[in-house]
């Protein structure tokens, strides 16, 4: 929102035209100008934060605040690196600082290999908490079955130590108490709780009970999704349990449970109905203001984080304006996500430079002799390794997330070391994906643009290339969760064209993940081509 003063002074102007002889007059419009000169500078002396915080897939986000700076974890799955960690000064603008992993599991779903893939499933809802100069990062994963910590006394720089033990237990959150006892709340409808090894290696023995039988209930009797997504504070001597639960007809829906003793009982109440906001947890600011952060389902885009003003009232969390999410905040505005959460990147890499940006991750687990940014400076590198099926199949895949309203990605591919049978270009990858790239079948190379329906592949149009280079385009379009995307080409980086139809962007629960932008080349019939990246260039329209 912007108040354009000189259009307020043109109206005014030709409403007093005519009436410049009236003293009278004269001192309205003086007082007005007045008036509106100081509306003007009071605005922009004091701007707002808007939601969503963050227009991307950062979803079952997990906080704490050490000093004056915030710390947040989210989930990732399938992708590697894993558990990103992001780091913020005002709580709005964010960047990705550290993972908490390189590599989950070096086992078969997590390599895609022999058909397993992690798709949907890797590690999920992770805890972030600092105690005694320490960060801890808790997690599940459905493809190891075990549950896993990871360690660290500098969260932005590392190095993590890493625990893991079975069971993989299902959205837990983790809890330091004041007599050195450690916790772990977790469960979907029946929450139990049990306490760890002093060493946190494991579960001690006969700690497991159930915490809470039925942690819906306050929901309601006719819910859908059962209560899940734990995250427990201590705030004045008093525990606070924070779950969600789905309401069939309705929406994700914020359940508190309140008690004296961390071991309970416990009452519950709904705390927040509001445009399907919910799950996540308590930060309080340096200046002792409270916010729940919690998330949103929007479509295609993915689960998108947002902000809620807390007040305290007889003892309870109470959430929103007027029990609304607020699309305003009083806090610092937001600036881009470039480049803290997403980036373009043009392959050239200085002496120190990290070789791949932190807004990067593969698609599932990278083999890393495959892939250089030394073989050809200034160039992202991509080689075949074995003959796969389809680009859900391929290894190597480098991803970054699309951001709402709009974002564009854009890349340009030399594609003269090409193998028969290899096809290689930009995707949009969920299940039901999207992509545009250059295939060589039968000596001769097309530009091809393709899409797959409930998880097949359709190829809808191909152009003969007759050129080494091409440059690639997708074009998302999230507003209002039309979710619709459509791929160019380009033979000279300046004049776009469209190709295919148009993709019907999707959010699947079998990846459970917001598309992302992802530069990919698989072999078909025979392995040993390679692409080159010339650079990835991300825009973002967010008006």
């Amino acid at each position: 929102m912007k108040f354009d003063i000189r259009s307020g002074i043109h109206k005014v102007y030709l409403f007093n035209r005519n009436i410049k002889s009236k003293p009278i007059y004269q001192a309205f419009l003086l007082l007005f100008l007045i008036q509106l000169v100081c509306f003007n500078f009071l605005f922009a002396q004091n701007p707002k934060a808007t939601n969503p915080i963050i227009h991307a897939d950062v979803p079952d986000l997990s906080m704490v605040r050490v000093g004056d700076t915030y710390y947040m974890s989210s989930t990732t799955m399938h992708m590697s690196p894993g558990v990103p960690i992001m780091k913020s000064k005002d709580l709005v603008n964010w960047e990705i600082v550290n993972y908490a992993y390189d590599i989950l599991d070096a086992g078969k779903a997590m390599g895609l290999e022999n058909g397993e893939n992690g798709y949907g499933r890797g590690s999920w809802a992770s805890s972030l908490r600092y105690h005694n100069g320490t960060y801890y990062v808790m997690t599940f994963a459905k493809t190891t079955g075990k549950t896993h910590l990871y360690t660290t006394e500098n969260i932005e720089t590392g190095p993590w130590k890493s625990i893991a033990f079975p069971p993989s237990l299902h959205d837990l959150t983790l809890f330091f108490e004041e007599d050195g006892k450690v916790y772990l709340i977790w469960g979907t409808g029946t929450l139990k709780i049990l306490e760890l090894e002093p060493d946190l290696s494991g579960i001690k023995p006969g700690t497991e009970r159930v915490l809470i039988e039925n942690a819906t209930a306050p929901a309601g009797d006719n819910v859908g999704l059962p209560a899940e997504g734990s995250q427990l504070f201590k705030v004045n001597g008093k525990y606070y349990l924070f779950n969600i639960a789905w309401p069939k007809g309705g929406m994700r829906t914020v359940i508190v449970h309140r008690a004296d003793n961390i071991n309970g009982p416990y009452e519950g109440k709904v705390m927040l109905q509001d445009k399907g906001v919910a799950q996540g947890g308590l930060i309080n600011t340096t200046e002792g203001d409270w916010y729940a952060y919690l998330f949103r389902d929007y479509g295609a885009v993915g689960r998108i984080p947002y902000l809620v003003p807390v007040k305290w009232e007889d003892g309870w969390p109470v959430m929103g304006t007027d029990g609304l999410v607020p699309d305003f905040l009083d806090l610092s505005p937001n600036k881009s996500l470039l480049p803290g959460i997403v980036a373009s990147d043009d392959f050239e890499r200085n002496a120190g430079d990290k070789e791949l940006p932190l807004v990067w991750q593969w698609n599932h687990n990278p083999v890393r002799e495959f892939w250089s940014l030394d073989e050809r400076k200034g160039f992202l590198r991509l080689k075949t390794s074995r003959v796969d099926d389809s680009f859900l199949t391929a290894r190597n895949t480098l991803t970054q997330r699309t951001v709402g309203p709009e974002s564009s990605g854009e890349v340009m591919v030399d594609v003269s070391n090409m193998k028969e049978g290899d096809f290689a270009g930009l995707g949009l990858l969920q299940r039901d994906y999207g992509t545009i790239g250059v295939a060589f079948l039968n000596g001769r190379k097309n530009i091809v643009m393709k899409r797959a329906e409930n998880g097949s592949e359709i190829e809808i149009q191909s152009i003969r290339l007759l050129q080494e280079t091409i440059y690639l385009k997708a074009v998302c379009d999230f507003k209002n969760k039309i979710d619709k995307a459509r791929f160019y080409y380009s033979l000279d980086g300046n004049n776009w064209i469209q190709i295919g139809d148009v993709l019907q962007m999707k959010y699947t629960l079998p990846h459970f993940m917001g598309y992302r932008f992802a530069l990919f080349n698989y072999a078909t019939k025979e392995i040993g081509g390679f692409v080159d990246f010339d650079y990835f260039k991300i825009n973002i329209e967010d008006k």
